[in-house]
């Protein structure tokens, strides 16, 4: 393998139902910033669906300079095959240097097949990304290469960080989950070459066939998307008094959350969970309502602009990431909490 001849970050620009996800906003933002450390600047996005040309402005306005467009018949819905197929057929022609995968249900599926069709590595749930030497620090008989892919992430439960680099094949593969980057500001009317690609679809054994789609309808709202959240944890007691943690988020206009422990309590849904193993979330409030501040929960939500923690353990590791902290009983401090927002707000 000439390693020479791989050049340029690409993004896996998922789309569902023709919609692009958020996480490859989030991606086309990492993608320029470790572009800039690199020879080359550019940035590629890989579109793959069914009539999706037209959303190659969307991913310009957020960072892509070309857009590579596979569009198929074939690729309507995500089945692993066709996309497979695809991805690798791009990374084979084209020979980007780095390749980022979002770390969604599709991207989880997508990212390790094509990474072994193309025969290189890939550094799943990764929460940092960068362009370093390795090995870190010099080995000596040992060669350290420069501007690798640095790619990190919670290992053996979320106990250690490992900073992982693929030096010797190409290219370099990450898996990022959702919310851990952030997007750049969009440039409004901006335009990428469009290049379009396909390498034919020849349905084969390994093809699925979709026989029906049924979408589930939901009222729970994406925690991600909350800007204050209110979240509880094992600390909350029982479902029932996750009230008190549901009338606060009604004062102030957030949402309720939880953590790992609650989901496997079988208090709250999966959908609510935050930390290493649930969402990864940004809000500009974030209360941590009996939780005792496990690394794994923290990773979900250390980058919350304001953190607000109330526990009865004083020394409960929460109170080493918030931002203010109150040391006492919930049952007690969050329905006081919520009457003095209630009454400020009576009172403007």
């Amino acid at each position: 393998m000439n390693l020479e001849e791989y050049k340029g970050v690409y993004v896996f620009a998922q789309q569902v139902d023709n919609e692009i996800s958020g996480i490859s906003y989030e991606l086309l933002g990492k993608a320029k910033e470790l572009a800039e450390s690199l020879d080359t600047k550019e940035v590629t996005a890989v579109l793959i669906g069914s009539d999706v040309k037209a959303l190659a402005d969307n991913l310009a306005e957020y960072g892509a300079d070309k857009v590579i467009v596979v569009d198929d018949p074939e690729l309507k819905e995500y089945r692993t095959e066709p996309y497979a197929h695809a991805l690798a057929s791009v990374i084979n022609e084209y020979k980007p240097e780095i390749v980022l995968v979002g770390a969604t249900a599709i991207g989880r599926d997508l990212g390790p097949t094509v990474s072994a069709r193309v025969a290189t590595g890939l550094t799943a749930d990764c929460t940092v990304l960068e362009i370093g030497d390795f090995p870190l620090v010099a080995i000596p008989g040992q060669e350290q290469k420069h501007k690798q892919l640095l790619m990190t992430r919670p290992a053996f439960g979320g106990n250690t960080i490992a900073t992982i680099a693929c030096p010797d094949n190409r290219p370099q593969m990450a898996t990022v989950r959702p919310g851990v980057m952030q997007k750049i500001e969009p440039v409004k009317g901006a335009k990428a070459e469009v290049i379009e690609y396909n390498p034919g679809f020849t349905p084969n054994n390994r093809y699925v066939t979709i026989k029906e789609v049924v979408k589930a309808v939901s009222n729970t709202v994406d925690i991600m998307d909350a800007k204050i959240l209110v979240s509880g944890g094992r600390g909350v007691g029982s479902p029932e008094n996750f009230k008190i943690l549901e009338d606060l988020a009604e004062a102030i206009g957030g949402t309720v959350s939880c953590s790992r422990a609650v989901v496997d309590s079988g208090w709250k849904p999966k959908d609510l969970q935050v930390g290493q193993t649930g969402k990864t979330v940004r809000p500009n409030v974030y209360f941590a309502i009996g939780i005792s501040g496990a690394i794994q929960h923290v990773a979900g939500m250390e980058e919350s602009d304001l953190i607000i923690a109330i526990n009865k353990d004083e020394d409960a590791p929460i109170f080493d990431v918030a931002d203010y902290g109150i040391v006492g009983d919930l049952n007690k401090i969050v329905p006081q909490l919520t009457a003095d927002i209630k009454a400020a707000i009576a009172n403007k």
